[in-house]
């Protein structure tokens, strides 16, 4: 077994099992987790040590002596009606007050709005009370029968990771940490002097790892446990909202922010919309606070020769590592928690820092994140663990990870020798799997595809959060089928199209989404520059994948503004009196690679959607309704397939695999390395000759790849892998 690139969590009280679990994993950095701490004897067992640190929820003393200068956001009571001319909201009702209060500052009531929902008319300030002592909004002369909201400014009195790990992990009584407001000079202080100190006082610690740079992603709970959670989004920037930020943004961009700007009709801001320019000028105002400051936090580390690594799930905010910015902070490390491949592949295509870390699942929790057993009476973690690197590891045959790692609890595993074992051989494939890469970029086709959306480079390899929380986004299952696959992968956006066309080198571009999300690009689609700028790139030979509504917009004579390229276009309701073009499925390259009688389905298919002529190949059809699922169609010099949905699995992933060889007209390649099972994936080393060939099925599979250098058999155990010489 080979040793190193894996971080283990460690814990007092379970020093034999520590020292046990770094030798039987390779482990060369023992770290501790929030929760644990670790002994003496661990400290000084000659393994470095890697500490975790969430500043903002350090300084819970401070932050109890000056509750003024917790971390704030807005927030807005559910719609009510009024009947009579009076009518009485209580704006905490429906949130989990342990988590939120009102904040009470001097100036909070000129931030608040209230809201005739049913005009969607801005209430003036003179028709509605605060009273303080009952928590009570009171609205004067109502319309009847109109619905009314009211936006207010709530401080956040426990943090959400500290809230969601002491709820999951039944930690009673422990102290409830609160999150302090960085924008104040005085919490800069303080928390510079706690990092000084926290410094100094971990002399063996070589690494820090920075759990939260200063916000965390947005995650409202509510009072109804059947409801908990109200609003989560991974990419949100609503939790930096505060009085002083909001003055120096509207210093710095001549114009204020309102509370409607993040409220927004209580749709808040997900990444999953389309961003406003007040909402991107607030993004880039944020995230140029947060890197000056944690700039000066990284610096600190750094005088004292310690490295910086930052755990990206909990800490979007500001800390966008393909934002183009992510090197100014001067990070060491970037550490992302991975379920699945693509954000294995969000990882490692950072190019800002040295060391690309993944942390595991399952966490050493003893129960998942839905509450299955896990580490518990009736888990099986060793199961849990062989699945999720089955899911993780494709990703690793096209790009190198320099770390793996877990987190938690060390003393749940004790019980459980079967998931030791497991972590033992998934620790020495990845290692094998990372020397791979040490000196050779494996084969890649050459074909460039390009997602198109509202993000462009800040949203590549990713939507928000991980593929199971969004299971009905393409865009996140067509990551997943790229993530393994060997084409190069980038994101662009619809504004950098308008402004300069697509770019020279993108063979096909995709576009995935619903009508009116940021994925399909909702109201830019009425800009007529650029569905011409889509136009003239087919036109000219370039390709398209659309999956669900690409460039769905109403109010056009198609629903699809670029329906003349794909050949398709969906009924909504607008034109049901048209007759719809009678067509008929034909064979094609693309489904060549499915076995006689596989059925071909997408969980988030879009219904619906009709031939425009006879134009179209007419690849796959729903059998019971018509609708289309799959079609191909040349326009002019360049190729379009339209898919009407996607949802990853080895079937669909050569399915697209096979759709954008067809698209950038490169239908040659498909003997290039490709087995001929589904569930096999390979990558071929050209300076070392070697061909890595993984099993991602849970059976033992044979199967021949087509290779330049003639047919090859294999076979395979369930989850296997070899290395082949050829």
């Amino acid at each position: 077994m080979k040793k190193g690139g894996f971080t283990l969590p460690g814990e007092a009280g379970y020093e034999k099992l520590t020292l046990e679990l770094c030798e039987k994993w390779g482990a060369d950095c023992i770290r501790d987790s929030d929760g644990t701490q670790l002994s003496d004897e661990i400290l000084k067992s000659g393994v470095p040590i890697y500490s975790t640190i969430c500043m903002v929820r350090n300084i819970n003393g401070w932050a109890k002596e000056n509750p003024d200068k917790l971390q704030r956001c807005f927030l807005s009571t559910d719609p009510k009606m009024a009947v009579g001319g009076t009518l009485e909201i209580v704006p905490l009702e429906k949130f989990f007050r342990p988590q939120m209060t009102i904040w009470r500052g001097d100036d909070a009531k000129k931030l608040w709005q209230v809201w005739d929902r049913t005009e969607e008319t801005l209430l003036d300030a003179d028709t509605w009370e605060w009273d303080a002592e009952r928590e009570c909004v009171t609205i004067k002369n109502t319309h009847p029968y109109h619905f009314y909201t009211v936006s207010f400014m709530a401080s956040r009195v426990w943090e959400e990771i500290s809230m969601y790990n002491h709820i999951t992990n039944g930690w009673g009584d422990r102290e409830h940490l609160m999150a302090v407001e960085p924008r104040y000079p005085e919490v800069q202080e303080a928390l510079l002097s706690y990092l000084d100190d926290w410094c100094r006082s971990h002399p063996a610690t070589r690494v820090v790892r920075f759990t939260s740079m200063f916000y965390n992603f947005t995650w409202i709970w509510g009072a109804d446990e059947r409801h908990r959670s109200l609003y989560t989004d991974w990419g949100s920037y609503d939790f930096a909202v505060c009085p002083p930020a909001l003055d120096a943004f509207e210093k710095e961009y001549g114009y204020a922010l309102t509370a409607e700007d993040f409220i927004n009709m209580d749709r808040h801001n997900p990444v999953h919309n389309p961003p406003t320019k007040h909402y991107r000028d607030w993004m880039e105002f944020t995230g140029k606070f947060v890197r000056e400051f944690g700039k000066k936090c990284i610096d600190l580390v750094h005088s004292y020769g310690k490295l910086a690594y930052m755990f990206y799930d909990d800490t979007w905010v500001g800390t966008e590592p393909w934002s183009g910015h992510f090197g100014e902070f001067g990070f060491d490390g970037l550490i992302k928690c991975v379920f699945n491949a693509f954000e294995a592949r969000l990882c490692a295509g950072v190019e800002d820092v040295e060391t690309h870390e993944l942390r595991l699942h399952p966490y050493l929790f003893p129960t998942g994140l839905k509450g299955e057993p896990t580490f518990a009476p009736g888990g099986h973690p060793e199961r849990d663990a062989r699945r999720f690197w089955a899911c993780v590891r494709r990703a690793l045959l096209r790009v190198k990870i320099d770390r793996i790692g877990l987190g938690g609890y060390l003393s749940l595993t004790e019980p459980f020798p079967e998931f030791q074992d497991e972590v033992a051989r998934i620790a020495d494939e990845f290692r094998t799997l990372r020397d791979l890469h040490e000196n050779e970029a494996p084969w890649s086709t050459g074909i460039h595809v390009a997602a198109l959306h509202s993000w462009g480079h800040l949203r590549t390899w990713n939507t928000s959060g991980h593929m199971h929380e969004h299971p009905e986004l393409p865009l996140n299952h067509i990551y997943e089928a790229l993530a393994g696959q060997p084409f190069e992968v980038r994101a662009i956006s619809f504004d950098e199209v308008i402004a300069n066309g697509v770019p020279e080198d993108v063979d096909v571009i995709i576009s995935a989404g619903r009508e009116g999300d940021a994925w399909s690009g909702g109201e830019i689609w009425n800009s007529p520059v650029l569905t011409a700028k889509i136009n003239e790139f087919v036109a000219r030979g370039g390709g398209i994948i659309g999956v669900g509504e690409p460039s769905a917009v109403r109010g056009h004579g198609r629903h699809f503004r670029l329906a003349d390229i794909f050949g398709v276009d969906r009924e909504v309701g607008l034109t049901i009196c048209c007759e719809k073009y009678n067509c008929e499925v034909k064979p094609h390259f693309i489904t060549k690679c499915l076995a006689d009688g596989t059925h071909v389905s997408f969980h988030n298919h879009t219904s619906g959607v009709y031939a425009l002529s006879g134009a179209p190949d007419i690849i796959l059809t729903d059998e019971a309704t018509g609708d289309i699922i799959m079609s191909a169609n040349e326009f002019f010099g360049g190729r379009a397939v339209y898919m009407s949905g996607f949802t990853y699995s080895p079937e669909n992933a050569r399915l697209l695999y096979r759709a954008l060889l067809y698209a950038s007209h490169r239908e040659s390649l498909a003997c290039e390395y490709m087995p001929s099972s589904p569930y096999i994936e390979c990558s071929y080393f050209p300076k070392t000759r070697q061909l890595i060939v993984m099993n991602n099925a849970d059976a033992a599979i044979e199967s021949v790849i087509s290779t330049p250098q003639g047919e090859i058999t294999v076979s395979l155990p369930a989850e296997g892998f070899e290395i082949l010489n050829i």
